[in-house]
């Protein structure tokens, strides 16, 4: 039987709680540069699941931002505002499978491994309660070969838990929204921070409940501001300025170990970094701006 040849498809996914900064402009870039060096295409969603924590405007700001930098969607970009019919049926379709269960155990309570607490405790599904709907890990062993990083394995009886793919106030998790929207949008590699690799198996892990194949992972460094943090919008990191676009593409590629370009304008400068595009010479260690 002949393999079927999937399209080369990447995606760059923010959340809407502020503008870009630079450290998303490196993943944004990376994802860009590490697709179309393929002849791929490059999407742009929102994630924009989690109300209380976006700040309004921000997602126009953002493509504004990624738009001044060259990067544009190659399709319209999904918001998963607009995608809970999708994350409900695979929600709906593990149920069947006997994966899913209820949970009314505290967040705060069990910080890193859940040790199944509740599994067989027979809650309701559907609860006035409403308790949190969490899947069941039941392979004794998940593993990837990432593109930056290497062989990885989990073994979820030691380091890993049941994960929670429907919250308490029945918001759908990210774990499941992130595995559903890639799959409907047809990515084949997901390149993001180094920071993400451990929920990489718990969507590993969904990707085989749902039948479908995982797309290649990239984990890059992430930046990391002056105090040894991660750059991020919760630590006041600032807004990249669009009116400096050649400097930031040029200070983004210097940061995932690239060449400078020389180029007067954006268009040329992306033409040639996507030519030059040599993901080996991305440093595997976190990096300070």
């Amino acid at each position: 039987m002949t393999a079927v040849i999937r399209q080369p498809i990447g995606r760059f996914a923010p959340s809407p709680t502020g503008p870009l900064h630079f450290g998303s402009l490196v993943t944004a870039l990376a994802s860009f540069l590490n697709i179309k060096a393929r002849g791929g295409l490059w999407l742009v969603r929102m994630e924009d699941l989690d109300p209380p924590r976006e700040v309004p405007g921000a997602q126009s700001e953002i493509l504004t931002q990624l738009a001044a930098h060259g990067l544009v969607s190659d399709r319209v970009v999904l918001k998963q505002s607009e995608s809970i019919e999708r994350y409900e049926a695979a929600l709906q379709r593990l149920i069947d499978q006997a994966q899913i269960y209820a949970c009314d155990c505290p967040r705060k309570r069990f910080v890193s491994h859940y040790p199944g607490y509740c599994r067989d405790r027979g809650l309701a599904l559907e609860s006035v309660h409403q308790h949190a709907l969490r899947f069941r890990i039941q392979a004794p062993r998940i593993s990837l070969k990432d593109g930056h990083l290497g062989n990885h394995v989990w073994h979820p009886n030691e380091n890993l838990g049941d994960f929670i793919v429907k919250r308490r106030d029945q918001l759908i998790a990210y774990q499941l929204a992130v595995v559903v929207d890639d799959i409907y949008q047809g990515v084949t590699e997901v390149v993001r921070g180094a920071d993400l690799l451990d929920s990489t198996p718990y969507q590993l892990a969904l990707y085989q409940a749902l039948s479908e194949p995982p797309p290649q992972f990239w984990h890059f460094p992430v930046v990391l501001g002056s105090d040894g943090s991660k750059l991020s919008k919760q630590t006041g990191a600032p807004a990249v300025e669009d009116h400096q676009a050649i400097q930031n593409l040029n200070r983004a590629l210097e940061f995932l170990g690239q060449a400078t370009l020389n180029s007067q304008d954006i268009p040329s400068l992306l033409e040639s970094a996507i030519t030059a595009w040599d993901p080996r010479r991305v440093p595997r260690l976190l990096g300070r701006t």
